[in-house]
Protein backbone atom coordinates (compact mmCIF):
# COMPACT_ATOMS: atom_id res chain seq x y z
CA UNK A 1 0.00 0.00 0.00
CA UNK A 2 1.24 3.50 -0.99
CA UNK A 3 0.51 6.88 -0.09
CA UNK A 4 -0.93 6.92 -3.87
CA UNK A 5 -4.18 6.05 -2.10
CA UNK A 6 -4.28 8.70 0.31
CA UNK A 7 -6.69 10.59 -1.71
CA UNK A 8 -8.92 7.82 -2.72
CA UNK A 9 -9.20 6.95 1.29
CA UNK A 10 -10.09 10.30 2.46
CA UNK A 11 -12.86 10.12 0.75
CA UNK A 12 -14.22 6.47 0.98
CA UNK A 13 -14.24 7.24 5.07
CA UNK A 14 -15.69 10.17 4.50
CA UNK A 15 -18.68 8.22 2.55
CA UNK A 16 -18.74 5.38 4.92
CA UNK A 17 -18.91 8.12 7.90
CA UNK A 18 -21.92 9.61 6.14
CA UNK A 19 -23.40 6.60 5.49
CA UNK A 20 -22.99 5.36 8.95
CA UNK A 21 -24.61 8.73 10.16
CA UNK A 22 -27.84 7.83 8.69
CA UNK A 23 -27.87 3.94 9.63
CA UNK A 24 -27.58 5.32 13.25
CA UNK A 25 -29.96 8.05 13.00
CA UNK A 26 -32.47 5.85 11.14
CA UNK A 27 -32.40 2.70 13.81
CA UNK A 28 -31.87 5.17 16.96
CA UNK A 29 -28.35 4.78 17.62
CA UNK A 30 -25.81 7.25 19.01
CA UNK A 31 -22.50 5.45 18.34
CA UNK A 32 -21.09 2.39 16.36
CA UNK A 33 -18.60 0.23 17.64
CA UNK A 34 -17.23 -2.45 15.25
CA UNK A 35 -14.76 -5.63 16.13
CA UNK A 36 -11.90 -6.51 13.93
CA UNK A 37 -12.97 -9.98 15.67
CA UNK A 38 -10.68 -12.65 17.54
CA UNK A 39 -9.06 -16.59 15.93
CA UNK A 40 -11.83 -18.85 16.54
CA UNK A 41 -10.56 -21.72 18.93
CA UNK A 42 -10.12 -25.12 17.57
CA UNK A 43 -12.16 -27.89 19.21
CA UNK A 44 -11.00 -29.14 22.20
CA UNK A 45 -7.71 -27.64 21.83
CA UNK A 46 -5.54 -24.63 22.64
CA UNK A 47 -4.86 -23.94 18.81
CA UNK A 48 -6.41 -21.16 16.85
CA UNK A 49 -7.62 -21.34 13.35
CA UNK A 50 -6.69 -18.60 10.93
CA UNK A 51 -7.79 -14.94 11.91
CA UNK A 52 -9.61 -13.56 9.47
CA UNK A 53 -11.00 -9.33 10.09
CA UNK A 54 -14.18 -8.51 10.17
CA UNK A 55 -15.85 -7.00 6.83
CA UNK A 56 -17.19 -4.03 8.99
CA UNK A 57 -13.85 -3.78 10.59
CA UNK A 58 -12.06 -3.67 6.82
CA UNK A 59 -14.25 -1.45 5.77
CA UNK A 60 -12.86 1.40 7.43
CA UNK A 61 -9.18 1.02 6.96
CA UNK A 62 -7.00 -1.35 5.78
CA UNK A 63 -5.65 -3.38 8.73
CA UNK A 64 -6.13 -7.25 8.09
CA UNK A 65 -3.90 -8.18 11.18
CA UNK A 66 -5.51 -7.05 14.35
CA UNK A 67 -7.12 -9.67 15.99
CA UNK A 68 -8.82 -8.32 19.15
CA UNK A 69 -9.11 -4.62 17.88
CA UNK A 70 -12.38 -2.15 17.43
CA UNK A 71 -13.29 1.18 15.78
CA UNK A 72 -15.39 3.06 17.71
CA UNK A 73 -17.19 6.03 16.00
CA UNK A 74 -19.84 8.55 16.84
CA UNK A 75 -21.21 10.99 14.42
CA UNK A 76 -19.43 14.59 13.87
CA UNK A 77 -16.44 12.86 16.02
CA UNK A 78 -12.98 11.34 14.73
CA UNK A 79 -13.03 7.79 14.79
CA UNK A 80 -11.19 5.85 17.06
CA UNK A 81 -9.16 2.93 16.78
CA UNK A 82 -8.87 0.85 19.91
CA UNK A 83 -6.03 -1.35 18.75
CA UNK A 84 -4.93 -4.88 20.46
CA UNK A 85 -0.67 -5.52 20.78
CA UNK A 86 -0.78 -7.55 23.28
CA UNK A 87 2.62 -8.32 25.63
CA UNK A 88 3.30 -11.31 23.75
CA UNK A 89 6.68 -13.87 23.55
CA UNK A 90 4.59 -16.33 22.11
CA UNK A 91 3.37 -14.69 18.78
CA UNK A 92 4.37 -12.02 16.31
CA UNK A 93 2.95 -9.37 18.22
CA UNK A 94 0.27 -6.77 15.55
CA UNK A 95 3.46 -3.83 14.69
CA UNK A 96 1.67 -0.44 15.48
CA UNK A 97 -0.35 1.32 13.23
CA UNK A 98 1.54 3.41 10.23
CA UNK A 99 0.09 4.47 6.89
CA UNK A 100 -1.93 7.18 5.15
CA UNK A 101 -5.24 6.14 6.64
CA UNK A 102 -3.47 6.69 10.68
CA UNK A 103 -3.94 10.42 10.15
CA UNK A 104 -7.81 10.07 10.33
CA UNK A 105 -7.79 8.02 13.83
CA UNK A 106 -7.42 8.59 17.30
CA UNK A 107 -5.62 5.84 17.81
CA UNK A 108 -5.35 4.11 21.46
CA UNK A 109 -3.22 1.11 21.86
CA UNK A 110 -4.40 -1.56 24.32
CA UNK A 111 -2.52 -4.54 25.69
CA UNK A 112 -5.49 -6.90 26.57
CA UNK A 113 -8.63 -7.51 25.06
CA UNK A 114 -10.57 -6.82 27.95
CA UNK A 115 -9.16 -3.19 28.08
CA UNK A 116 -11.48 -2.30 25.49
CA UNK A 117 -14.54 -2.04 27.12
CA UNK A 118 -13.33 0.88 29.37
CA UNK A 119 -12.94 3.12 25.82
CA UNK A 120 -16.73 2.75 24.79
CA UNK A 121 -18.94 5.85 24.82
CA UNK A 122 -20.16 6.21 28.18
CA UNK A 123 -23.65 8.08 27.30
CA UNK A 124 -25.78 6.61 25.00
CA UNK A 125 -27.14 3.88 22.93
CA UNK A 126 -24.35 1.74 20.48
CA UNK A 127 -25.04 -0.57 17.60
CA UNK A 128 -21.94 -2.85 18.19
CA UNK A 129 -21.20 -5.32 15.43
CA UNK A 130 -19.22 -7.69 15.11
CA UNK A 131 -18.61 -12.07 14.94
CA UNK A 132 -20.32 -13.77 18.03
CA UNK A 133 -18.02 -14.67 20.65
CA UNK A 134 -16.26 -11.72 21.60
CA UNK A 135 -18.03 -11.17 24.95
CA UNK A 136 -15.56 -13.76 27.33
CA UNK A 137 -12.43 -11.87 26.15
CA UNK A 138 -13.72 -8.49 25.94
CA UNK A 139 -16.25 -7.48 27.89
CA UNK A 140 -18.36 -5.99 24.93
CA UNK A 141 -21.65 -7.64 24.25
CA UNK A 142 -22.47 -7.93 20.24
CA UNK A 143 -25.34 -6.78 19.61
CA UNK A 144 -25.67 -6.43 15.61
CA UNK A 145 -29.22 -4.32 14.68
CA UNK A 146 -30.85 -5.25 11.74
CA UNK A 147 -31.56 -2.00 10.79
CA UNK A 148 -27.69 -0.68 11.12
CA UNK A 149 -26.42 -3.53 9.12
CA UNK A 150 -29.81 -3.85 6.31
CA UNK A 151 -28.63 -0.40 5.93
CA UNK A 152 -24.59 -0.41 5.62
CA UNK A 153 -25.10 -3.19 3.63
CA UNK A 154 -26.89 -2.32 1.30
CA UNK A 155 -24.52 0.72 0.63
CA UNK A 156 -21.80 -1.03 0.39
CA UNK A 157 -22.93 -2.67 -2.80
CA UNK A 158 -21.85 0.74 -4.54
CA UNK A 159 -18.23 0.38 -4.12
CA UNK A 160 -15.99 3.50 -3.91
CA UNK A 161 -12.88 4.97 -5.84
CA UNK A 162 -10.58 4.01 -3.15
CA UNK A 163 -12.53 0.04 -3.26
CA UNK A 164 -12.20 -0.14 -7.15
CA UNK A 165 -8.55 0.65 -6.38
CA UNK A 166 -7.92 -1.91 -4.14
CA UNK A 167 -10.04 -4.87 -6.68
CA UNK A 168 -7.84 -3.73 -9.32
CA UNK A 169 -5.02 -4.69 -7.50
CA UNK A 170 -6.66 -7.57 -6.17
CA UNK A 171 -7.14 -8.72 -9.47
CA UNK A 172 -3.54 -8.09 -10.87
CA UNK A 173 -2.10 -10.46 -7.95
CA UNK A 174 -4.77 -13.04 -9.02
CA UNK A 175 -3.79 -12.41 -12.44
CA UNK A 176 -0.06 -12.94 -11.99
CA UNK A 177 -0.86 -16.27 -10.29
CA UNK A 178 -3.23 -17.77 -12.52
CA UNK A 179 -0.98 -17.53 -15.64
CA UNK A 180 2.23 -18.92 -12.67
CA UNK A 181 -0.77 -22.14 -12.83
CA UNK A 182 -1.03 -22.50 -15.89
CA UNK A 183 2.23 -22.37 -16.38
CA UNK A 184 2.98 -25.17 -14.11
CA UNK A 185 0.01 -27.02 -15.43
CA UNK A 186 1.76 -26.99 -19.09
CA UNK A 187 4.67 -28.34 -17.28
CA UNK A 188 2.93 -31.59 -15.93
CA UNK A 189 2.73 -30.49 -12.14
CA UNK A 190 0.19 -32.38 -9.87
CA UNK A 191 -2.64 -30.72 -8.68
CA UNK A 192 -0.55 -29.48 -4.92
CA UNK A 193 2.20 -28.16 -7.39
CA UNK A 194 0.36 -26.28 -9.89
CA UNK A 195 -1.43 -24.50 -5.94
CA UNK A 196 2.02 -24.21 -4.95
CA UNK A 197 3.25 -22.23 -7.45
CA UNK A 198 -0.32 -20.15 -7.44
CA UNK A 199 0.77 -18.99 -4.28
CA UNK A 200 4.26 -18.68 -4.50
CA UNK A 201 2.95 -16.12 -7.47
CA UNK A 202 0.87 -14.79 -5.54
CA UNK A 203 2.98 -14.06 -2.93
CA UNK A 204 0.67 -15.70 -0.17
CA UNK A 205 -0.18 -18.51 2.01
CA UNK A 206 -3.26 -20.37 2.16
CA UNK A 207 -4.96 -18.08 4.88
CA UNK A 208 -4.10 -15.12 3.38
CA UNK A 209 -6.48 -15.72 0.12
CA UNK A 210 -9.80 -14.57 0.24
CA UNK A 211 -11.50 -18.52 -0.19
CA UNK A 212 -10.18 -22.44 -0.37
CA UNK A 213 -8.68 -22.38 -4.25
CA UNK A 214 -9.73 -25.07 -6.60
CA UNK A 215 -7.36 -26.73 -9.02
CA UNK A 216 -8.88 -29.58 -10.80
CA UNK A 217 -7.01 -31.43 -13.13
CA UNK A 218 -9.62 -33.38 -15.57
CA UNK A 219 -12.57 -35.20 -14.35
CA UNK A 220 -12.05 -33.51 -10.58
CA UNK A 221 -13.05 -30.62 -13.14
CA UNK A 222 -16.89 -31.47 -12.32
CA UNK A 223 -16.73 -31.25 -9.08
CA UNK A 224 -18.03 -27.52 -8.11
CA UNK A 225 -16.16 -26.68 -5.08
CA UNK A 226 -13.08 -29.37 -5.62
CA UNK A 227 -10.69 -28.63 -3.05
CA UNK A 228 -8.52 -31.70 -2.59
CA UNK A 229 -5.13 -31.52 -3.78
CA UNK A 230 -4.01 -34.71 -5.58
CA UNK A 231 -0.11 -35.16 -4.99
CA UNK A 232 0.65 -36.89 -8.27
CA UNK A 233 -0.06 -35.57 -11.83
CA UNK A 234 -2.49 -37.76 -13.62
CA UNK A 235 -1.16 -40.79 -16.49
CA UNK A 236 -2.61 -38.34 -18.56
CA UNK A 237 -3.34 -34.90 -18.27
CA UNK A 238 -6.48 -33.61 -20.75
CA UNK A 239 -7.53 -30.25 -19.25
CA UNK A 240 -6.90 -28.12 -15.88
CA UNK A 241 -10.01 -26.03 -14.17
CA UNK A 242 -8.74 -22.95 -11.47
CA UNK A 243 -10.87 -21.25 -9.71
CA UNK A 244 -8.86 -18.83 -7.28
CA UNK A 245 -8.69 -14.89 -6.06
CA UNK A 246 -6.20 -13.04 -4.08
CA UNK A 247 -6.72 -10.06 -1.59
CA UNK A 248 -5.52 -6.65 -1.26
CA UNK A 249 -6.33 -4.89 1.62
CA UNK A 250 -9.06 -7.34 2.62
CA UNK A 251 -10.32 -6.55 -0.57
CA UNK A 252 -10.87 -9.96 -3.26
CA UNK A 253 -10.74 -11.21 -6.60
CA UNK A 254 -12.61 -14.45 -8.09
CA UNK A 255 -10.90 -15.58 -11.09
CA UNK A 256 -11.55 -19.24 -12.75
CA UNK A 257 -9.92 -20.05 -16.16
CA UNK A 258 -9.76 -23.72 -17.70
CA UNK A 259 -7.72 -24.88 -20.41
CA UNK A 260 -7.16 -28.20 -22.15
CA UNK A 261 -4.26 -29.83 -22.62
CA UNK A 262 -2.27 -29.71 -26.29
CA UNK A 263 -4.18 -32.33 -28.68
CA UNK A 264 -7.54 -32.35 -27.14
CA UNK A 265 -8.95 -29.89 -29.86
CA UNK A 266 -12.74 -30.86 -29.21
CA UNK A 267 -12.94 -29.90 -25.63
CA UNK A 268 -10.86 -26.72 -26.12
CA UNK A 269 -13.29 -25.40 -28.78
CA UNK A 270 -15.83 -26.21 -26.19
CA UNK A 271 -13.81 -23.90 -23.70
CA UNK A 272 -12.97 -21.17 -26.97
CA UNK A 273 -16.65 -20.86 -26.99
CA UNK A 274 -17.60 -20.48 -23.35
CA UNK A 275 -15.48 -18.04 -23.02
CA UNK A 276 -17.09 -16.06 -26.31
CA UNK A 277 -20.33 -16.18 -24.30
CA UNK A 278 -18.86 -15.57 -21.08
CA UNK A 279 -17.41 -12.16 -22.34
CA UNK A 280 -20.50 -11.15 -24.06
CA UNK A 281 -22.39 -11.78 -20.59
CA UNK A 282 -20.20 -9.64 -19.09
CA UNK A 283 -20.35 -6.74 -21.44
CA UNK A 284 -24.23 -6.39 -20.31
CA UNK A 285 -23.38 -5.20 -17.02
CA UNK A 286 -24.70 -2.07 -17.16
CA UNK A 287 -26.74 0.07 -15.21
CA UNK A 288 -30.52 -0.85 -14.87
CA UNK A 289 -29.84 -4.79 -16.22
CA UNK A 290 -31.79 -7.65 -13.76
CA UNK A 291 -29.14 -9.76 -12.91
CA UNK A 292 -31.95 -12.88 -12.85
CA UNK A 293 -32.42 -11.63 -16.49
CA UNK A 294 -28.79 -11.90 -17.21
CA UNK A 295 -28.47 -15.69 -15.42
CA UNK A 296 -31.30 -16.84 -17.23
CA UNK A 297 -29.80 -15.63 -20.82
CA UNK A 298 -26.80 -17.12 -19.94
CA UNK A 299 -28.72 -20.58 -19.62
CA UNK A 300 -30.00 -19.92 -23.43
CA UNK A 301 -26.89 -19.22 -24.59
CA UNK A 302 -25.11 -21.93 -23.35
CA UNK A 303 -27.85 -24.11 -24.42
CA UNK A 304 -26.90 -22.95 -27.74
CA UNK A 305 -23.12 -24.46 -27.11
CA UNK A 306 -24.34 -27.58 -26.33
CA UNK A 307 -26.55 -27.68 -29.47
CA UNK A 308 -23.30 -26.49 -31.44
CA UNK A 309 -20.92 -29.33 -30.51
CA UNK A 310 -23.12 -31.78 -30.66
CA UNK A 311 -24.79 -32.57 -27.35
CA UNK A 312 -28.25 -31.27 -27.86
CA UNK A 313 -30.51 -32.26 -30.33
CA UNK A 314 -33.55 -30.02 -28.91
CA UNK A 315 -33.47 -26.37 -29.48
CA UNK A 316 -31.74 -23.87 -26.27
CA UNK A 317 -35.25 -22.40 -25.14
CA UNK A 318 -36.71 -25.69 -24.98
CA UNK A 319 -33.43 -27.01 -23.23
CA UNK A 320 -33.59 -24.30 -20.72
CA UNK A 321 -37.83 -25.06 -19.92
CA UNK A 322 -37.27 -28.27 -19.48
CA UNK A 323 -34.40 -28.19 -16.98
CA UNK A 324 -32.09 -30.06 -19.55
CA UNK A 325 -29.20 -26.89 -19.22
CA UNK A 326 -29.27 -26.77 -15.39
CA UNK A 327 -28.13 -30.05 -15.57
CA UNK A 328 -24.90 -28.80 -17.53
CA UNK A 329 -25.17 -25.18 -15.72
CA UNK A 330 -26.16 -26.30 -12.23
CA UNK A 331 -24.98 -22.76 -10.43
CA UNK A 332 -25.53 -19.43 -10.61
CA UNK A 333 -23.99 -17.10 -13.00
CA UNK A 334 -22.40 -15.48 -10.40
CA UNK A 335 -22.66 -12.89 -7.51
CA UNK A 336 -21.28 -9.77 -5.48
CA UNK A 337 -17.51 -9.23 -4.86
CA UNK A 338 -16.16 -6.92 -2.63
CA UNK A 339 -14.75 -7.40 0.87
CA UNK A 340 -16.14 -10.94 1.17
CA UNK A 341 -16.08 -13.30 -1.92
CA UNK A 342 -19.73 -13.64 -1.89
CA UNK A 343 -20.50 -10.48 -0.55
CA UNK A 344 -23.81 -9.20 1.14
CA UNK A 345 -26.81 -7.99 0.36
CA UNK A 346 -27.08 -10.11 -3.37
CA UNK A 347 -31.19 -10.48 -2.44
CA UNK A 348 -31.79 -7.59 -0.41
CA UNK A 349 -34.86 -5.22 -1.42
CA UNK A 350 -33.60 -1.81 -0.39
CA UNK A 351 -32.26 -0.12 2.52
CA UNK A 352 -34.81 -1.26 4.76
CA UNK A 353 -33.74 -4.77 4.10
CA UNK A 354 -36.23 -7.53 2.74
CA UNK A 355 -35.45 -10.24 0.42
CA UNK A 356 -35.67 -9.84 -3.69
CA UNK A 357 -36.36 -13.95 -4.40
CA UNK A 358 -34.65 -16.42 -7.07
CA UNK A 359 -36.70 -16.93 -10.10
CA UNK A 360 -38.21 -20.19 -10.03
CA UNK A 361 -35.90 -23.19 -10.84
CA UNK A 362 -32.74 -21.61 -9.87
CA UNK A 363 -32.30 -22.05 -6.15
CA UNK A 364 -28.61 -21.15 -5.84
CA UNK A 365 -28.41 -18.00 -7.98
CA UNK A 366 -26.80 -15.60 -5.58
CA UNK A 367 -28.31 -12.27 -6.82
CA UNK A 368 -31.58 -11.08 -7.74
CA UNK A 369 -31.10 -7.67 -7.70
CA UNK A 370 -30.93 -4.86 -10.79
CA UNK A 371 -27.40 -3.24 -11.19
CA UNK A 372 -26.49 -0.01 -10.85
CA UNK A 373 -23.37 1.92 -11.02
CA UNK A 374 -20.27 0.96 -8.44
CA UNK A 375 -21.48 -2.44 -8.02
CA UNK A 376 -19.06 -5.84 -8.72
CA UNK A 377 -20.10 -8.72 -9.48
CA UNK A 378 -18.67 -12.02 -11.00
CA UNK A 379 -19.49 -13.43 -14.17
CA UNK A 380 -19.04 -17.27 -14.13
CA UNK A 381 -20.76 -19.34 -16.23
CA UNK A 382 -19.73 -22.89 -16.76
CA UNK A 383 -20.43 -26.03 -18.51
CA UNK A 384 -19.95 -29.57 -16.61
CA UNK A 385 -20.63 -33.05 -16.84
CA UNK A 386 -21.43 -34.59 -13.63
CA UNK A 387 -22.02 -37.98 -13.31
CA UNK A 388 -24.82 -37.54 -10.43
CA UNK A 389 -26.88 -35.25 -12.93
CA UNK A 390 -26.56 -36.91 -15.99
CA UNK A 391 -27.27 -39.68 -14.11
CA UNK A 392 -30.85 -38.22 -13.33
CA UNK A 393 -30.50 -36.50 -16.84
CA UNK A 394 -30.97 -40.11 -18.38
CA UNK A 395 -34.11 -41.73 -16.11
CA UNK A 396 -36.29 -38.97 -18.01
CA UNK A 397 -38.16 -38.73 -21.65
CA UNK A 398 -36.00 -36.29 -22.66
CA UNK A 399 -33.13 -38.25 -22.74
CA UNK A 400 -33.69 -39.33 -25.96
CA UNK A 401 -33.10 -35.34 -27.21
CA UNK A 402 -29.02 -35.71 -26.00
CA UNK A 403 -26.28 -37.55 -27.79
CA UNK A 404 -25.16 -39.65 -24.82
CA UNK A 405 -21.79 -40.24 -27.28
CA UNK A 406 -21.12 -36.68 -26.96
CA UNK A 407 -21.44 -36.38 -23.12
CA UNK A 408 -19.11 -39.66 -22.47
CA UNK A 409 -16.41 -38.27 -24.90
CA UNK A 410 -16.26 -34.77 -22.99
CA UNK A 411 -17.12 -36.50 -18.85
CA UNK A 412 -13.15 -37.22 -18.74
CA UNK A 413 -12.73 -33.33 -19.35
CA UNK A 414 -14.42 -32.50 -15.89
CA UNK A 415 -16.21 -29.66 -16.59
CA UNK A 416 -15.64 -25.73 -17.82
CA UNK A 417 -15.67 -21.90 -15.83
CA UNK A 418 -14.66 -18.73 -16.90
CA UNK A 419 -14.76 -16.24 -14.10
CA UNK A 420 -14.24 -12.45 -14.65
CA UNK A 421 -14.95 -9.32 -11.44
CA UNK A 422 -16.65 -6.95 -13.45
CA UNK A 423 -17.52 -3.28 -12.74
CA UNK A 424 -21.15 -1.73 -13.40
CA UNK A 425 -20.17 1.74 -14.33
CA UNK A 426 -22.40 5.28 -15.69
CA UNK A 427 -21.33 3.52 -19.29
CA UNK A 428 -19.72 0.62 -20.38
CA UNK A 429 -18.75 -1.83 -17.52
CA UNK A 430 -14.84 -2.35 -16.25
CA UNK A 431 -13.91 -5.95 -16.63
CA UNK A 432 -10.98 -5.89 -13.44
CA UNK A 433 -9.99 -9.38 -14.60
CA UNK A 434 -9.85 -9.17 -18.58
CA UNK A 435 -7.75 -6.02 -17.51
CA UNK A 436 -5.56 -7.30 -15.29
CA UNK A 437 -4.59 -10.26 -18.20
CA UNK A 438 -3.55 -7.52 -20.56
CA UNK A 439 -1.88 -5.71 -18.27
CA UNK A 440 0.86 -8.72 -17.58
CA UNK A 441 0.51 -9.13 -21.37
CA UNK A 442 1.89 -5.88 -22.31
CA UNK A 443 4.16 -6.20 -19.29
Amino acid sequence: MTASYAPLYSQHLAALRSRTDQALELAGYDHLVVAAGLPPRKFLDDQDYPFVASPHFRHWLPLTDAPGSWIVYTPGAKPTLLFLQPRDYWHVVPEAPSGYWTEHFEIVVIRQASEAAAHLPGKGRSAVIGPDGQEPLSGIAVNNPQAVLDYLHWYRSYKTPYELALMREANRHGARAHRAAARAFREGASELGIHQAYLAAAAAIDAELPYASIVALNQHGAVLHYTHFDRTPPTQSRSFLIDAGANAAGYASDITRTYAAPGHQAFQALIDDVDRAQQGFAVKVRAGQSYPELHIHAHHVLAGVLREHGVLRLSAESAVESGVSAAFFPHGLGHPIGLQVHDVAGFQQSERGGSIPRPAGHPYLRMTRTLEPGMVVTIEPGLYFIDMLLAELRDKPIAAEIDWAKVDAFRPYGGIRIEDDVVCTDDAPENLTRDAFAQLAEG
